[in-house]
């Protein structure tokens, strides 16, 4: 599906691209403050790292259970207010743990931030989708990839760094009053934010004639759609089994010191977002999205085969990460333009809040799977599964890929 560029020119495009993409690092921020706090928290709540896991999963199962709603709310009423709503809630939210009496109230808020998160895939890729030109949207999408990564990686050390000197309630408000900050400043200026609401809808199925499209439950049960799920929840589940499971993995197989397996998990993490950056400039020129996505799962699915079956030196590990994160990294662009090619117009929120939940249940799963791997059978097996999977997700794309070719055929 093609947009026009959007009516005020580049600066508004970059600033409707700042904003949102702000709004995208503090999703990712605010949901990875607690972890490092842990030890503290368990003492003031006197509860055990087991309440505390209980806690942060009440923010994935609501997150999850609400984002295929919201998707559909999105397309309904528009994405800016829902984006807003959202960024302010969840900022509220996390703020307000620092003042939370007891653990109900901790894991309320906890549920709380979980439902105000659900509205950043589905609103975002809507708004940025209707707020930017076509010919550089693959780009964008992965700018709004990297803002994430970053808050992923920004957050465990600047809690612990205000919490040094203010204390870790402090440091909750005050990174709560941050996201704040970022939703009052899209209040400000969402003139600029580009909406998918019925006027635009009705604009762009007048523009392009023709039969009319799928909709609704029948579009998100469509087969490409129902791929792409499936699609996003593989590349959860390798990552899973990357960035939570390697370290133990490579520990157990080979009594790797602790701290050179992070070294390698740190390869791998430090290199995605190079990759992210490469893909999505690779995504505005490429024609095969499902192709690239490929030769992706592809090449990480052959690195962690060789950790597996090598018993490669320290090194040689090392770079066989790095690829692997450089190819995980590259993935997410030609992902989001898959999916976006075979959205029909004013769909975009229901369909990426959809394909979306496949991190939810990639989330559900891999846990589960790789912890029951490496208490039963041998840490060798974590490997051999990531790549089992990698291979498998491969299906998913060409199936997605299949439909995007065939929407870029019927335009």
């Amino acid at each position: 599906m093609e947009l026009a560029s959007p009516r005020g020119g580049s600066n508004n495009e970059a600033k409707a691209v700042g904003l949102v993409c702000s709004a995208h690092f503090f999703a990712h921020f605010h949901m990875l403050l607690l972890p490092p706090l842990f030890p503290l928290l368990r003492e003031f709540y006197g509860v055990g790292f087991t309440e505390l896991g209980f806690a942060i999963s009440a923010l994935a199962v609501t997150s999850g259970v609400a984002q295929i709603p919201l998707g559909f709310l999105v397309d309904r009423y528009g994405a800016r207010t829902i984006l807003i709503a959202g960024t302010f809630l969840q900022s509220v939210a996390i703020g307000l743990i620092g003042i939370s009496p007891v653990y109900g109230v901790l894991v309320a808020l906890l549920a709380a931030a979980g439902l105000a998160n659900a509205v950043y895939h589905p609103a975002d890729y809507a708004i940025l989708n209707a707020s930017v030109d076509k010919k550089r949207i693959g780009r964008v999408f992965s700018i709004h990839t990297f803002a994430g990564v970053l808050g992923d990686a920004l957050a465990p050390a600047t809690v612990l760094f205000l919490a040094s000197f203010v204390g870790w309630r402090a440091a909750l408000a005050a990174c709560g009053a941050f996201g704040a900050l970022v939703a009052a400043l899209m209040w400000m200026n969402s003139r600029i934010l580009q909406d998918t609401g019925q006027a635009q809808r009705a604009a762009e199925h007048q523009a392009g004639g023709g039969a009319p499209q799928r909709t609704g439950m029948a579009l998100l049960l469509s087969t490409p759609v129902l791929m792409g799920l499936l699609f996003y929840a593989g590349i959860h589940m390798t990552n899973r089994g990357f960035n939570t499971f390697s370290v133990s993995a490579l520990h157990e197989l080979y009594q790797m010191p602790l701290a050179a397996a992070t070294m390698v998990l740190s390869a791998y993490l430090f290199v995605a977002p190079i990759g992210v950056l490469v893909g999505g400039w690779v995504a505005d020129r490429a024609a095969r999205h499902d192709a690239l996505a490929a030769a992706c799962f592809l090449g990480m699915g052959a690195s962690v085969f060789a950790v597996a079956a090598f018993d490669p030196p320290l090194a040689v590990i090392g770079l066989l990460f790095v690829l692997a994160g450089f190819c995980h990294g590259f993935v997410s662009p030609q992902r989001d333009m898959m999916i976006r090619s075979v959205t029909p117009p004013g769909q975009m929120g229901k369909v990426f809040g959809f394909v979306s939940t496949g991190f939810n249940v990639g989330g559900v799963i891999a846990p589960i799977l790789f912890g029951w791997l490496l208490d039963h059978s041998s840490p060798r097996n974590v490997f051999w599964v990531i790549g089992a999977l990698s291979l498998a997700t491969i299906a998913t794309i060409f199936a997605t890929g299949a439909g995007q070719r065939n929407a870029t055929a019927k335009a």
